[in-house]
This record gives C-alpha cells, sequence and structure tokens, in this order.
C-alpha cells in the first residue's frame, strides 16, 4: 500500500469539519463520566445507568440508516448541522432531575448522534485523498479525541466544585453543541460538493436503496469497529464508579492522559495503517485494548490505572482510523451518506450493548467479572480479524 504526499489533506472544508466535530465531542466528553455520577445521584443503580446509556445507542441505531439516505439526497453538511443541534436541545431536558426523563433526553441525543456522525463521516469520505485515507481519518479521529483529553476532567471538576454540580456540565455541553452546529450550517454554505453525489450507473435496479448500500466487506469493517468499542463504557462511566468504590482519587488525571494519547497516536497510526495494511493494524488495536482491559482491572493505584487507559486509547485510535478507512475505499461516492451511516452504526450499538451488558454484570457479580466480560468481547474481535484477514486489505472502488 503506497501513500501519495502531494495529495493535500489540510483542505478549508476540511478544518472546518473537524472543528465541527471537535465542538460535537466535546459536548459528550463532558457528559461522559457526568451522567453515571448523575443517574447514581438520583438514587438509581448501575443497572439504570446501563439503561440510560443504552437509551442513547437505540435510537442512533436504528435511525442510522435512513439518516444516510437522507444525507444522501439532500446535504452531509445540513445532517451534521441538524444533528448538533438536537444535541443541544435534549441535553437541555437533563435538568428535569428524573431517571425516566433522563431516558427520553439520551433516546433524542442518540439521534442527533446519528446525525452529528453520519454527515461527518460522509464529509471526510468526500474530502480525504485517495491514497492517504488512513491519514485522514486519523487525523479527523484526533480532532474527536481531543475533547477527551479536557472535558471529562472539567465535568468532574464543576460536579465537585464548590458552586458546581451536574447543571453547569449540562449547560455547557448544550452551548458546545449548539456552537458546532453553527460551524457545520457555515460548511454546507460554503464548502459542500453535491455533485459528487451523482447517481451510480451500477446501482441494482428495482430495490430500495437501504438494502444496497453495503457490501459484505462493509459489514466486516463495522463488526471490528463495534468489537474495538464493545467494551468502551467500561473504561469510561463504569470505571468512573469503580474508582469511586476502590478508592482511588484522581481520575481526571486518567481522562487527561488517555485523551492525550488519543490525539497523539490517531493520525501516526492511521498513517501507519496505509504502509503496513488495515489487517496488521487492526490485530494490533485489538490486542492493546486487550493490554490496557487487563491492567485496568489490576491496577493497584492511579498510575497503573493511567498506563491501562494509555493502552486502551492507543488500541482504540488505531483500530478506529483503520476501518474508517476501510469503510471509506469501499463507498461508492453516489453513496457515501449509506454506506457510512451503516458502518458508523456499530459505535452507538457498541456502546448500548456493551453499557447494558455491562451494567447487568456489574449489578449481579461486580466490577471484576465486568473486567473479564470486557476483555472476551474484544478477543471476540480478534478471532473475526483473524478469519477474515484475505478481506481487511480491500481495492478502492
Amino acid at each position: 500500500m503506497t501513500t501519495n504526499p502531494s495529495e493535500k489533506i489540510w483542505t478549508r472544508a476540511f478544518v472546518l469539519l473537524c472543528l465541527a466535530e471537535f465542538l460535537g465531542y466535546a459536548h459528550n466528553a463532558l457528559l461522559t463520566p457526568a451522567l453515571p455520577l448523575y443517574v447514581t445521584h438520583l438514587g438509581s443503580t448501575p443497572f439504570w445507568v446501563g439503561v440510560v446509556l443504552a437509551a442513547f445507542s437505540v435510537t442512533s441505531v436504528f435511525l442510522r440508516p435512513l439518516i444516510g439516505s437522507w444525507a444522501d439526497s439532500w446535504s452531509y453538511a445540513g445532517i451534521l448541522s441538524a444533528g448538533a443541534l438536537l444535541l443541544g436541545l435534549s441535553v437541555l431536558l437533563y435538568l428535569f432531575p428524573m431517571v425516566a426523563t433522563l431516558v427520553f433526553a439520551n433516546s433524542l441525543r442518540g439521534i442527533g448522534w446519528a446525525g452529528l456522525n453520519t454527515g461527518g463521516y460522509s464529509m471526510l469520505a468526500n474530502n480525504a485523498p485517495n491514497t492517504r485515507r488512513g491519514e485522514a481519518s486519523g487525523l479527523y479521529g484526533a480532532f474527536q479525541s481531543c475533547p477527551h483529553i479536557f472535558f471529562p476532567a472539567l465535568a468532574l471538576w464543576l460536579i465537585d466544585a464548590p458552586l458546581g454540580g451536574f447543571i453547569p456540565v449540562i449547560l455547557l455541553s448544550a452551548v458546545l453543541a449548539f456552537t458546532g452546529s453553527g460551524t457545520a450550517l457555515l460548511l454546507k454554505q460554503r464548502f459542500e460538493r453535491p455533485a459528487q453525489r451523482a447517481p451510480s450507473t451500477d446501482q441494482p435496479r428495482g430495490r430500495p436503496r437501504l438494502f444496497t448500500a453495503v457490501d459484505p466487506n462493509v459489514l466486516v469493517a463495522s463488526a471490528l469497529l463495534l468489537s474495538l468499542h464493545i467494551s468502551f463504557p467500561v473504561t469510561t462511566g463504569f470505571l468512573v464508579l469503580y474508582t469511586r468504590e476502590i478508592g482511588i482519587q484522581g481520575l481526571g488525571w486518567y481522562f487527561l492522559i488517555s485523551g492525550i494519547t488519543q490525539v497523539l497516536t490517531r493520525p501516526t497510526l492511521g498513517l501507519l495503517s496505509d504502509r503496513i495494511g488495515r489487517g496488521r493494524s487492526v490485530a494490533a488495536a485489538l490486542l492493546l485494548e486487550l493490554g490496557g482491559l487487563l491492567l485496568l482491572s489490576l491496577a493497584p493505584d492511579l498510575t497503573v490505572l493511567v498506563l491501562g487507559g494509555m493502552f486502551y486509547a492507543a488500541g482504540t485510535s488505531m483500530g478506529t482510523a483503520t476501518t474508517m478507512a476501510m469503510a471509506i475505499t469501499l463507498a461508492e461516492p453516489s453513496r457515501r451518506g449509506a454506506v457510512m451511516a451503516t458502518f458508523s452504526t456499530a459505535l452507538p450499538m457498541s456502546m448500548g450493548l456493551g453499557a447494558m451488558v455491562t451494567g447487568i454484570i456489574v449489578e449481579v457479580a461486580g466490577y471484576s467479572w465486568m473486567f473479564v466480560a470486557a476483555m472476551a468481547m474484544v478477543s471476540m474481535g480478534l478471532l473475526l480479524a483473524v478469519m477474515k484477514w484475505s478481506t481487511l486489505d480491500p481495492p478502492a472502488r
């Protein structure tokens, strides 16, 4: 696999796209540690933490293919902007302190998240240079990861501050989402290129678009993405509850250093996947995640916990950039919204499934078995990569 450095990545459209994604992900990064604490603050159990987190994922999973079709027929940047707007509006419902309201609000937020990611990934597919897709995906992912450097720690600080609490976190997350919506609207007005979405001449006739958007190789990429992120709730929301139970303080440093690791490794490891191949990159990513989870499960103090977070963050960064580049390679130019929507469905599906399974396991068996289950789920992804090894480096369409 060769790259062509003369192909330009840093266009104005790419910068605005990355900025809009940064703001949308900052909104979510604030809520990552705050929401589980908010649910338990209202008197509920870890099971209900899983339910609230899963509600976010259910709507994002089931509506994302439809949103992808809308993006193809209307506007990628428009869908991105509308998604960020809905993120901001729905989080304001958190101001009504009831678990039932949180479930409803998070289901609406899941729709907004689907729009943010579907529009963003489709714009990326439209703008990424053909021979630098891994690198472009890594850079794009770095902007998505940047908020995880500071915003989870900021949320924990705001919650514990003398004049703080959950309301400042909620309001700040809404402001970030609204700003991201405005940035995406600017992207739509100035830089969207609808001509790239001309009808495909080889599209099968007589079948609904929704069922002809993806070929089996994209489904493999989606399944690998799911396995890379299914343990993510263990390393974020439930880790906050776990460390408070065992008495490890200073978790803000964990989020800070893990976030820095993601930002620094995504562009480099994305570029590496262009050079060594997607199969090797995915396998290395899953092994890094397994090492990180093992360290987290055995961590006696904050230092080992941070080290485990670094391993896990590097694996997630490498795997996400690699599978994204695989999907972009296989997406037809006229159907990028539908294909990338289907591919990215694996993210909320993994979050929802992982949150529900984790919540049940913690409720029934405790936190030790939570880590065992997480490592088992990641191992399934490694097994899939080995079984589908010959399909992991597809030719470009």
